[in-house]
């Protein structure tokens, strides 16, 4: 994530939000560490739900230039969204806000590599955790992107999107990982109405 920071308070600055998950202090707590803002960008910190994006959209607002292209990054939280939050729902959302030639960037946990994981989710979410452990499989993650321009090379173990070596490429990954381009509006676009930025 310190990479991530950097680099994006370069190119003038972010929002970062720290999704919900009472049991895991440590994300606030690096969330906090990184509150460092610059002459080249402002970093401003939320501890919300992804499961309540009005919040997130209306306190974003209040430092990003919803005028601007940007990118939403769901690293390793979609998974901890139940189906009965509506998922797609959240993440339509989020995208139908962000203007046209925005990016989504999606990291999921999966089963479909690593099939011992099923097991390992199930044990997890029998402690009734306040975040379950939702495996979904390569269709179900690649369905996040409707309605966008998926960038090659798709969605893919993600391990193997564009690693910088063999070594790389070869490393162990459960997740699928993928990034899309939010498309300038035009007739024939799948999930994107006149209207919408």
């Amino acid at each position: 994530m310190l990479a991530t920071h950097r680099r994006l308070c370069q190119l003038g600055g972010y929002f970062y939000v720290s999704v919900g998950l009472p049991q895991r202090p440590i994300v606030l707590l690096h969330a906090k560490a990184l509150l460092t803002s610059s002459p080249e960008g402002v970093t401003a910190y939320l501890d919300a739900d992804l499961r309540g994006p009005d919040k997130i959209l209306s306190e974003a607002a209040k430092t990003l230039d919803f005028g601007r292209p940007m990118a939403v990054l769901l690293l390793g939280i979609l998974h901890n969204v139940g189906d009965e939050y509506d998922p797609s729902g959240i993440v339509r959302k989020l995208i139908q806000a962000i203007p046209a030639g925005s990016y989504l960037a999606i990291g999921h946990l999966t089963a479909d590599i690593y099939p011992e994981l099923t097991e390992f989710a199930r044990a997890l979410n029998e402690r009734e955790l306040d975040a379950p452990l939702v495996l979904r499989d390569h269709a179900r993650v690649t369905s996040f992107f409707d309605g966008l321009e998926l960038l090659e090379p798709g969605v893919v173990q993600l391990s193997k999107w564009w690693p910088q070596s063999e070594a790389e490429a070869a490393k162990a990954g459960a997740l699928w990982g993928g990034v899309a381009r939010k498309p300038a509006w035009r007739s024939g676009v799948a999930g994107w109405r006149r209207g919408h930025r």
